[in-house]
């Protein structure tokens, strides 16, 4: 065991990204071995737009809960792809409309049976007695009451000795 996983709570970051990295890294691998070339990083975008259609910048970024900057950034290189293309809304003409091009439907068409490996796969490297996608259902609905910051916030305040009164 590294000191980082002795680290416990403190590196759950770290971890997380670690393990985030690792998953990442064997997709590609999967991916390229049923001939596809996917970056994991594009995946939110893809599938919710595979899903829901044509949605806005907001839309998009509200859906796979990244930050604004972040959704342009991964809508600009699938739009270099030719993954995605952009509009803009006949009703609202500062908003941009984003959806599938057609090489993007073809790739998700491709994408259903490494889909289907990809969920058997994780599903029985995450389910363990402590499930990892549950914990990480648990842990997202703590956050949602209350941020991290927040309550650091809070213990610390708590922490401070109070003055005497005079």
């Amino acid at each position: 065991m590294n000191v980082i996983d002795k680290a416990g709570v403190l590196a759950i970051s770290t971890r997380l990204q670690r393990l985030a990295e690792q998953i990442r890294k064997d997709g590609v691998l999967i991916y390229k071995d049923h001939g596809i070339e996917f970056e994991p990083k594009w995946f939110p975008v893809i599938y919710v737009l595979h899903n829901k259609g044509v949605l806005s910048v907001v839309e998009i970024a509200a859906e796979i809960g990244y930050t604004h900057p972040s959704t342009i950034t991964l809508l600009k290189e699938l739009e270099k792809e030719k993954l995605i293309k952009s509009g803009r809304d006949k009703t609202d003409e500062r908003k941009r409309l984003i959806q599938l091009t057609d090489k993007g439907k073809d790739l998700v068409s491709k994408m259903g049976p490494v889909w289907n490996l990809i969920i058997k796969t994780m599903t029985e490297i995450t389910d363990t007695a402590n499930n990892l996608m549950l914990a990480i259902d648990e842990v997202e609905a703590v956050l949602r009451q209350k941020s991290f910051a927040d309550r650091a916030f809070e213990k610390k305040a708590a922490a401070k000795p109070k003055k005497k009164k005079a």
